[in-house]
């Protein structure tokens, strides 16, 4: 063998090595150490109470009354930092959502205006998201908050919210489905969901809980698929099956435990060889800053019947590429961004197809404008609801069988149903039919297959075409 090519493998071990050995012995910042339970406390044992915790009352009661919660705290880092109970729960006498117990005032549910006096950034960081106020009003519309300035200014500062031409934020209505199910069935259903951004009585909102599981708090836990597989699944949002479906969740879920779930940021390909959710879309992997902004790497609103960009579409798409290439070529994965931008043009296709299919039947007075009180309504609200968004999270995804089955070829039955019954409906009438209908109560609006989602404040018109080079894609 060449005496060059024999030195070139020396180096490339050697670098190999050599970066190994820094991306687990690298300095740390501050308060980045390793939770250590001491000598022979292994992953699910029970490590014992800190000395400084022997006296404390919260404790002592706590160990008698559910002795769960101490033992997730005691293995957490807020034990190793020597945070108990009421460096989280106290507060002070007359605060919003307090009580009195055994001789403190305290919240039962630590609020996220609480977390943040240690954890203000990411608060921040999570108030600008998705999934704080804007989700729960995507629910329960705008009633909740319209008369709290504080809640109304939170919620108007989110920058995905819904707005006017003008750029103004439309406030969106209570969603058809939360009203018609009601209170009987909607806290065991879309309450358990959407709560990850419900006000609080601080005027705070959200439930950092929803994804950090209490007392806990662990790291590997969090960033796990399977902490996001608790909302993010189903017909209307399969993403954890779609993730499995694919070749990164194929490699986590088999060569997951081998991985550096408590590795220390930044991370690299040798903490995770594949990635997760937290990985591709909050973690410091590939020189991005961490965030609890879920929205800040993605560049389309693939859950609209619609599609079109994000704000901050080419800057949102470049940061997600460059987590895209900490594995894969540059090449590679603009042509998946092409594929994806692809599936999207032709699902706003089909959708806009459907929704003039049902204004023209409702135009007609064929079919009612009250949401869900006819069959056909339904046809066309699974349409985009279901099939239209798990062709496009597929797509973006890697899961070639839910674009397929469980989106294209779904749609297209249901556009074919909806063709075939708007046909029946339209020959029963003879012709005869009135040309316009008034609207149910609360007013006319655009169609039902964009109306049944209220809280999106949807107008029925077609996206803009998608520009890959402005920064279309996921």
């Amino acid at each position: 063998m060449p005496r060059t090519v024999v030195t070139a493998l020396v180096v490339m071990i050697l670098g190999s090595g050599l970066t190994w050995w820094w991306l687990n012995h690298r300095p740390q910042p501050p308060g980045a150490e390793q939770v250590d339970f001491g000598p022979g406390v292994g992953p699910g044992e029970m490590p014992p109470l800190p000395e400084f915790a022997a006296g404390d009352k919260c404790i002592a009661c706590h160990q008698r009354e559910s002795p769960a919660i101490v033992a997730q705290w005691a293995r957490s880092r807020h034990a190793v930092s020597r945070y108990t109970c009421i460096a989280c729960h106290e507060v002070p006498k007359g605060y919003p959502g307090s009580m009195e117990h055994e001789g403190f005032n305290i919240v039962a549910a630590v609020t996220p205006a609480l977390c943040a006096k240690c954890h203000a950034g990411q608060v921040q960081q999570f108030n600008a998201s998705r999934h704080s106020l804007r989700a729960w009003v995507a629910m329960t519309g705008i009633e909740d908050i319209q008369d709290n300035p504080a809640l109304m200014k939170l919620y108007t500062a989110v920058t995905e919210i819904p707005r006017s031409p003008q750029g103004q934020p439309v406030l969106p209505q209570r969603n058809a489905l939360y009203a018609i199910e009601g209170p009987q069935v909607t806290p065991v259903a879309c309450v358990r969901c959407h709560s990850i951004g419900q006000p609080q009585a601080d005027n705070s909102a959200g439930r950092c809980s929803t994804c950090h599981l209490r007392h806990e708090f662990s790291l590997e836990q969090v960033r796990k698929p399977e902490t996001c597989n608790n909302c993010h699944i189903g017909p209307d949002h399969p993403q954890f099956e779609i993730y499995m479906e694919s070749k990164h969740g194929v490699k986590y879920a088999t060569e997951g435990h081998h991985w550096n779930w408590t590795a220390r940021h930044p991370l690299g390909t040798l903490d995770f060889p594949a990635p997760t959710c937290q990985v591709c879309h909050m973690s410091g992997f590939g020189g991005q800053p961490r965030t609890h902004d879920v929205g800040d790497r993605l560049s389309l609103f693939l859950h609209e019947p619609i599609t079109a960009d994000r704000p901050n579409a080419a800057d949102n798409r470049a940061r997600m590429q460059n987590v895209c290439m900490q594995c894969h070529s540059k090449p590679f994965v603009l042509d998946e961004y092409r594929k994806g931008d692809d599936a999207v043009k032709w699902t706003n296709e089909k959708v806009t197809e459907a929704t003039a299919i049902l204004k023209d039947l409702q135009d007609r007075g064929l079919v009612t404008r009250t949401p869900f009180d006819e069959r056909i309504e339904f046809t066309a609200f699974d349409l985009w609801h279901h099939w239209g968004r798990t062709t496009k999270f597929g797509a973006f995804m890697q899961g070639a069988d839910y674009s397929q089955w469980h989106g294209a070829y779904e749609l297209i039955k249901d556009m074919a149903e909806l063709k075939e019954k708007a046909a029946e409906l339209k020959a029963r009438a003879g012709g005869e039919a009135p040309t316009t209908q008034p609207a149910a109560s609360g007013g006319s609006g655009p169609p039902l297959v964009m109306r049944l989602e209220a809280g999106h404040g949807l107008a029925p018109i077609p996206a803009p075409p998608i520009d890959a080079a402005k920064g279309g894609g996921q």
